[in-house]
C-alpha cells in the first residue's frame, strides 16, 4: 500500500471511487423519480400533495397525528378553519 504523508493512497482511492460511482447512482435514480412524478402529473396528480404523502408516509402514525393536531391548533389559532372543525 502506497503512504504519501501517512495516507493511505490506494485505501483514498477505493473510497473515493465508491462515492462517485454510487453519486452516478443517484443521479440516475434522481432523474427516474423525477420521470415517474412527470408521468403522474401527466394523467392529472398534483406533484406537491404526492410529496408531501410520500412525508406522511415515512411518519409513524402517533408523529403523523401530532402534526396533523398541531396543524390544526395553529390554523384554527389564525382562523383558517372553522370552528366545528377545530372541535373535531
Amino acid at each position: 500500500m502506497v503512504q504519501v504523508g501517512n495516507i493511505a493512497a490506494d485505501q483514498l482511492r477505493s473510497y473515493i471511487e465508491r462515492i462517485e460511482r454510487l453519486e452516478e447512482e443517484k443521479a440516475g435514480l434522481g432523474a427516474d423519480i423525477r420521470d415517474v412524478f412527470a408521468e403522474a402529473k401527466g394523467n392529472g396528480f398534483d406533484n406537491k400533495a404526492m410529496r408531501e404523502v410520500l412525508k406522511l408516509r415515512k411518519l409513524e402514525a402517533a408523529e403523523r397525528d401530532e402534526r396533523e393536531h398541531m396543524l390544526d391548533l395553529y390554523l384554527a389559532a389564525l382562523g383558517m378553519i372553522p370552528a366545528e372543525e377545530e372541535a373535531a
